[in-house]
């Protein structure tokens, strides 16, 4: 009988002792309820005790946690629409206001998108386009050559804001409101931001009418180079030309000086004789058989004609 108690007694105690029993895990935090209500809270890991059947441990992550919003459409402050994806990292650092407030994680997420939400698109359109992209006045050239970029293919967009202080202040402004949740707001960064559809083919037809401009005015300097180099290729041989004919009738007039000299030598020679041969070139390149010529027996242009004729005729 006595052994039977003693065991029974030694059951009871293991129960209660495991229903007692809870193990906080090092990336935990532990809210004690009883009845429901928050009685205590336990963040050191390791092994820990609590009433049993009338408490209730409640763990929750005590490590970083991810918000990632809905992308939306919203309209800038310049009223261009577009989509703004956003996310943010948050971490529990009341358990006991955690549990009172929003008592497990998916109710958690859902406050943070009621408050994140709001303060995105409240800085979103409270700012232009450029706001929200940039971060700084860098210069950007549109060309990505950067050996040679030209100061008029310079664009400069200059900002007040930038996107990172906008981001900060969705920070400042959504934290105060998750300071009665117990919920910390560690960052908020925007992912991605993008054109709605009808804004971006009307971006993209933008872009497109800006390199044909640049494309047409790469054309323009092209045709104005090629004329240029036509030009002094005419010139370079007009002036060769004229440097040709000049040496060339340089050479004529020495050769026709040589002649000439040559000519009157042999006149001075002979005269008979020159006046002969240059008759016979004369009737060379005035007579043929297609020429007919009327002239008087007594004309000068026929004389060695008749001369030889009067010759064959003597006995």
């Amino acid at each position: 009988m006595k052994l039977s108690f003693f065991l029974f007694s030694a059951v009871i105690v293991l129960v209660l002792a495991y229903a007692s029993a809870y193990v906080v895990d090092e990336t935990e935090q532990v809210v004690i309820t009883r009845f429901g209500e928050a009685v205590k809270t336990t963040i050191e890991p390791g092994l820990n005790f609590k009433l049993p059947f009338f408490d209730k441990a409640n763990p929750f992550p005590k490590n970083l946690q991810e918000w990632d919003g809905d992308p939306g459409q919203i309209p800038t402050l310049d009223k261009t629409y577009i989509w703004v994806d956003a996310f943010a990292r948050w971490k529990i650092i009341d358990p006991i206001k955690f549990f009172k407030a929003a008592g497990n994680m998916v109710s958690a997420r859902g406050l943070l998108d009621d408050i994140i939400d709001p303060a995105v698109r409240n800085f979103i359109t409270s700012y232009s386009l450029i706001e929200a992209v940039r971060k700084s006045n860098r210069e950007l050239p549109l060309e990505a050559d950067k050996e040679d970029v030209r100061e008029d293919r310079m664009v400069t967009y200059r900002i007040t804001t930038g996107r990172e202080k906008i981001t900060r202040g969705i920070l400042k402004q959504a934290q105060p409101k998750l300071d009665k949740f117990g919920i910390e707001l560690v960052d908020v960064k925007i992912k991605r931001i993008n054109y709605v559809d009808r804004v971006r083919r009307s971006v993209y037809d933008r872009m497109i009418a800006e390199r044909k401009q640049i494309a047409e005015k790469f054309r323009s300097e092209g045709k104005g180079e090629a004329r240029k180099i036509i030009g002094e290729k005419e010139r370079d041989l007009k002036q060769i030309t004229s440097e040709a004919y000049k040496i060339a009738q340089e050479i004529k007039g020495r050769a026709d000086a040589e002649a000439t000299k040559i000519y009157a030598k042999a006149y001075n020679e002979d005269p008979e004789f020159y006046s002969f041969t240059k008759t016979l070139e004369i009737y060379t390149q005035a007579l043929d058989k297609e020429s007919d010529l009327v002239l008087s027996t007594d004309s000068e242009f026929l004389k060695y004609f008749k001369g030889y004729s009067e010759q064959s005729e003597a006995p």
